[in-house]
């Protein structure tokens, strides 16, 4: 391990680099300990402060991931971000068991909370109007990676099993069909980045500074009257957007109308 003193890149890029590199070879392993600041700092001949910087660049790229009192590690699976919103209904509007083996979902809590202004607007309520919020997180095996929303309207839930603190058994939005009487029919996705919110970066276990991706999921029955309104957010630098779709054929050439005059 060597760095070049007379290279136009930063001594903790180069450093970050060879660091990214160890970990895309295998040589640690996701979740395995790398070795102490001092120790990689004596491997490279720089000083310790140096070293820190390249894992500070590393956590806020998703690479490395640090444990209060226990040491610096490989972080693990990156997301691939096209399992919400599309892949949430799976194939033939059934449970996705692929992902579901992946990863896991905890409920948090079920209650009525203030709607933030996004949901506020999807709803078109006044912001902070008390809405029906089942708040969830998602656990891969070694790391939290989605805290969530979905929100619905008191009037459509009152008396049902969605104002209940219970997991289903099957996907939310099949629950929700059956409480509402109102069948999913379209929905939008807006995805956009930002900074995330304290609570936030210590559920997700990422820096204040790492940005974060955040998804708007509204879905609307068929007269496009939204009945569940989902927010999603992600640490940014594990995370992929993936889109897969076919490429319509060019269309066939058609002769000239006879009776039209060009030129």
């Amino acid at each position: 391990m060597q760095i070049n003193p007379g290279a136009a890149e930063f001594p903790h890029r180069q450093i970050a680099a060879q660091l990214k590199a160890q970990v895309r070879r295998g040589d640690w392993a996701p979740g395995e300990r790398l070795p102490s600041i001092p120790a990689i700092a004596e491997m490279f001949g720089v000083a310790k402060q140096t070293v820190q910087r390249a894992v500070d660049q590393l956590r806020v790229e998703g690479v490395l991931i640090t444990k209060p009192g226990s040491g610096t590690y490989v972080r693990g699976t990156r997301r691939r971000l096209n399992r919400l919103a599309r892949g949430r209904y799976g194939g033939f509007r059934g449970y996705h068991t692929d992902l579901a083996a992946r990863y896991r979902q905890q409920l948090v809590s079920v209650g009525r909370s203030p709607a933030p202004a996004e949901v506020a607007d999807a709803f078109g309520v006044a912001d902070g109007t008390d809405l029906l919020c089942r708040r969830h997180l998602v656990r891969t095996d070694d790391s939290p990676v989605e805290v969530g929303a979905s929100w619905f309207l008191p009037a459509d839930t009152a008396g049902t099993s969605l104002e209940r603190a219970e997991a289903f058994g099957r996907p939310l939005y099949q629950e929700a069909e059956e409480a509402t009487g109102r069948r999913y029919v379209t929905a939008t996705d807006t995805i956009s980045a930002r900074q995330p919110s304290r609570e936030e970066a210590e559920i997700l276990q990422i820096r204040p500074d790492t940005p974060v991706l955040h998804l708007l999921h509204v879905a609307f029955d068929e007269r496009h009257k939204p009945i569940e309104v989902a927010q999603a957010t992600w640490p940014g630098p594990m995370t992929t957007l993936t889109e897969e779709y076919r490429i319509p054929a060019p269309a066939p050439e058609r002769d000239p109308d006879p009776g039209l005059v060009l030129g």
